[in-house]
């Protein structure tokens, strides 16, 4: 247990002008990060205070207002269908993503010959990203190069049975360019519509040992909606991308 005198002694470090050294000591020591290299020319201080480690590097992660803890939403549908053509877009406040839709075509091939249809539902592709300045964030070139710390992707879907595929992620490592790819892996599950189910998915990766060179990640999902009059959408919630203090051998 942490003494009064253990927390005024601190309060009294924290206080006072601290010297290179002394932040540098402290953000291995926080961190445990004995064995990473940890050059002077950093500047320790900017280090400790954006606390790049275990934190969630993506802003906003879930602009739906819903949480893995509670289970999605039913979908709530108008009694009287509005009568105008509906929005691809789900409802949300997608600050800080940059989002695109993709409208596909009907889905005929499993229609009969011969047989008159009157609404199939139309479906689309909503993508949302971001790319994470991992410098901007805390992180220093040495451990980027040398040590490859682990780079942890999680997300949430909402498993929505409105189709066998409903999700992609796709998440990559760029280079100091932005475009150069170091490394990269994608998530295409396809769903059980076999069984009702409607809850929350996890998907989760870990980059680790991926090379010298990585500043950026950027990372991408999308979440296939439908539309017959109105739009249904496919929720996610959750999205982290979470650089741990540590490294897992390849």
């Amino acid at each position: 247990m942490t003494s009064l005198l253990d927390r005024c002694d601190h309060t009294q470090f924290l206080g006072r002008d601290m010297s290179a050294a002394e932040w540098k000591r402290k953000c291995e020591t926080e961190w445990s990060l004995q064995g990473a290299p940890m050059p002077d020319s950093v500047d320790w201080k900017s280090v400790y205070e954006a606390r790049p480690f275990g934190r969630n590097l993506l802003k906003n992660p879930s602009p739906h207002g819903v949480s893995k803890d509670t289970p999605p939403p039913e979908p709530q549908l108008s009694e009287v269908p509005p009568n105008e053509p509906p929005s691809f877009e789900p409802d949300g406040d997608f600050t800080g993503w940059i989002t695109s839709t993709e409208v596909l075509p009907y889905e005929t091939a499993d229609v009969p010959e011969g047989v008159v249809v009157c609404e199939l539902p139309q479906y689309s592709w909503f993508s949302m990203e971001q790319v994470v300045d991992l410098k901007e964030e805390g992180l220093w070139e040495a451990l980027l190069d040398d040590f490859h710390p682990d780079i942890v992707i999680q997300d949430w879907y909402e498993e929505s049975q409105l189709h066998d595929f409903i999700y992609q992620l796709h998440v990559k490592l760029l280079g100091a360019d932005k475009s150069t790819v170091i490394s990269e892996q994608t998530v295409n599950p396809t769903e059980d519509l076999s069984i009702y189910s409607h809850t929350w998915k996890e998907v989760s990766l870990v980059f680790s040992g991926y090379g010298p060179g990585v500043r950026y990640v950027h990372f991408q999902h999308k979440l296939k909606n439908a539309s017959m009059r109105e739009l249904i959408p496919t929720l996610f919630t959750g999205s982290t991308v979470t650089v741990r203090p540590t490294k897992t051998s390849c």
